[in-house]
């Protein structure tokens, strides 16, 4: 081998995903190599176009975009990127440009695909490092929070803006007007780059600055910004955590900070960024719900809902953790809107219990959402006397979840309809209904009110209605023949060559619903076996844990339906975040051609997972039954 090719396999051999893999596959790797050079400010590659090769940076600097221009993240030597192209569709997803003068390692696709194909370690790192990974969804994960486990690279958002140490003040305001910032970077040209122990940033200037050392001491706009600007740098490395950011700037008393990877500045943090990023903790959002004192002041902190949903999904939450957090926020939106309401209203003449249906009541809530509630009265409601309130307080809080991005139930099951709003014993006489004369309309409504929760007013009443139902329909075999019946109408989309089946028609079409094809019916059928036992449990994992412990499920069925689950709810709720992150409307679709081969892959086995378990269900309940 010659010495160019040694100096290429040298360098790959240092490197992830390459160092894990056998010499004599790098040899054969190296002989395959390409090499491509970019000068600084070129395009590397564009969105949409055709890729064919793994680029590993040999040496500068590389910015990875999104479709929207917004900087998604900063390559430099032994990074590697392009993989998540190769592994759709062959089409370029994030276009890179190169940002200082940058040499390639170019890897062909063939090449690719046999590494990928052949070797564990070098798929697990090419799929966990793209930014549409599926997120360790079967592993455990610990509790998203956050300045003590977030680097403060997650809170830049651009790079810095720098102006020259000679330049004007007038220049430097001007700067930051056009550029929209509040700070610029004052630097020095003539820095030598070899001298490790300098930097070209010789200081700092703020709008500030601008304020208390140029107009309020009447200073020339036409002097230069070193008489003004403050020499003393506070930085940090971009390695550091949030909470070493905010230590930082507290023990300085300084507003600004300036992140530094290799003596360069790659972001200034403002103190008005940890802020914001804190505000997206979902534990301070419920906080800040029961402050608020007006429908339009919930409406107005609503939109820091999103954030918080892409704040956990991006810091590894589980699905479990991701749902049950979005219930508490819906729930807190709900309650605060009651309070509201009552003091609005006026003190209710009767008791009352405000409930909450479907995937809040299992604490599985996600961003794509509409309302459904409903209203236990108490017993002793008279509808000439007490029918006007009620109808009232369920318009003001209807009409407020609406405002507050909790959209109104298309078919509506809201606490509006006064089908809805039934006393204590109206409700269990609706439900012994249901259950006794399991009609399609009963099954219908069944899949919806038979996972229901308390949100506001006598809880208890919440508790005393789901055992009763509990224990009704567990003792009813016919029910939960035609009640597995209608969870088997759902079907995982797999063709019979196990390919993915697609929506046929509608504005998703060529899609896959994640939630009509994969949650939806899972939740249908774990819904089954928890009546069949007499689980009292809502949420989905924790009717399988009582599932589990009776023992009705071949041994390991019920951890791969957990997994199943699990793995589904992540490909969603990842789904829903990167939508929220280019700011498309998330939904709940997906295009397989733009998922991965591992997602593809592993949603392929969930799928199977879930069509067994409808197998094993209308066994288990002879749910072929005339009734169903």
């Amino acid at each position: 081998m010659d010495a160019e090719l040694q100096e290429i396999q040298g360098f790959l051999s240092q490197y992830p995903p390459f160092n894990e893999l056998p010499e004599e596959v790098i040899e054969d790797v190296t002989k395959q190599v390409e090499i491509a050079y970019f000068r600084k400010d070129t395009p590397i590659i564009h969105f949409g176009d055709y890729i064919n090769d793994l680029y590993v940076i040999r040496s500068g600097v590389v910015e990875i975009h999104r479709r929207n221009g917004e900087l998604y993240n900063r390559l430099d030597e032994g990074d590697v990127f392009g993989q998540l192209g190769l592994m759709t569709n062959s089409k370029v997803r994030f276009p890179a440009k190169a940002i200082e003068d940058t040499l390639l390692y170019c890897i062909p696709q063939k090449i690719f695909q046999q590494l990928y194909d052949g070797y564990d370690t070098f798929a697990d790192f090419v799929e966990v490092e793209h930014h549409a990974r599926l997120r360790q969804t079967l592993s455990t994960t610990n509790d998203a929070n956050d300045l003590t486990t977030s680097k403060v690279t997650t809170l830049i958002n651009r790079n810095p803006v720098s102006i020259g140490k000679t330049e004007t003040i007038q220049a430097a305001a001007q700067k930051m007007a056009e550029e929209g910032v509040s700070v610029l970077l004052v630097m020095d040209s003539q820095t030598d780059a070899k001298d490790e122990d300098s930097s070209p940033i010789v200081g700092i200037i703020s709008d500030r600055d601008l304020c208390t050392r140029v107009l309020a001491t009447s200073l020339s706009p036409l002097d230069e910004i070193g008489s003004v600007m403050t020499l003393e740098i506070i930085s940090l490395d971009h390695n550091a955590y949030v909470f070493e950011a905010m230590l930082a700037m507290l023990r300085a008393n300084i507003h600004h900070l300036i992140i530094i990877k290799k003596r360069l500045p790659i972001g200034v943090l403002e103190s008005a960024d940890i802020v914001r990023y804190e505000s997206q903790n979902s534990l301070l959002l419920v906080n800040s719900i029961f402050m608020q004192n007006s429908v339009e002041e919930l409406q107005a902190i609503s939109l820091q809902v999103r954030d918080s949903f892409v704040r956990m999904v991006n810091e590894d939450a589980n699905s479990h953790m991701v749902g049950s957090a979005m219930s508490v926020i819906g729930r807190s939106f709900k309650q605060r809107i009651l309070e509201l309401a009552e003091e609005q209203l006026g003190e209710p003449p009767i008791p009352y219990c405000f409930l909450a249906l479907g995937s809040m009541a299992r604490d599985e809530q996600l961003l794509v959402t509409d309302q459904d509630n409903a209203i236990i009265l108490d017993n002793s409601y008279d509808q000439d006397k007490h029918g006007q309130y009620f109808a009232d307080l369920a318009k003001f809080v209807c009409d407020a979840l609406n405002k507050c991005g909790y959209a109104y139930c298309t078919g509506d099951i809201m606490a509006t309809n006064p089908t809805w709003r039934k006393t204590r014993s109206e409700w269990e006489a609706c439900f012994t209904d249901w259950i006794d004369n399991p009609n399609p309309e009963a099954l219908l409504n069944s899949s919806i009110f038979f996972d229901l929760d308390s949100v506001y007013g006598r809880l208890k009443w919440a508790e005393h209605l789901n055992s009763f139902i509990v224990r009704r329909a567990r003792k009813n075999n016919l029910f939960l023949a035609c009640l597995a019946r209608n969870a088997l109408t759902r079907k995982p989309p797999l063709g019979f060559f196990q390919g993915f089946v697609m929506e046929k028609d509608g504005q998703q079409k060529n899609t896959i619903n994640l939630k009509r094809r994969g949650t939806a019916p899972l939740a249908d059928l774990i819904r089954v076996h928890a009546l069949s036992v007499g689980s009292r449990s809502q949420n989905s994992f924790e009717r399988l844990d009582d599932i589990e412990e009776a023992g009705i499920l071949p041994k390991g069925r019920a951890q791969d339906l957990r997994d199943a689950m699990e793995f589904i709810s992540m490909v969603r709720t990842r789904h829903q975040a990167i939508d929220v992150e280019n700011s498309i409307e998330p939904d709940n679709n997906i295009e397989p051609e733009n998922i991965s081969y591992f997602e593809r892959r592993n949603l392929k086995d969930a799928f199977q997972v879930l069509s067994y378990a409808q197998n094993l269900l209308k066994l288990r309940y002879h749910a072929t039954n005339k009734f169903a």
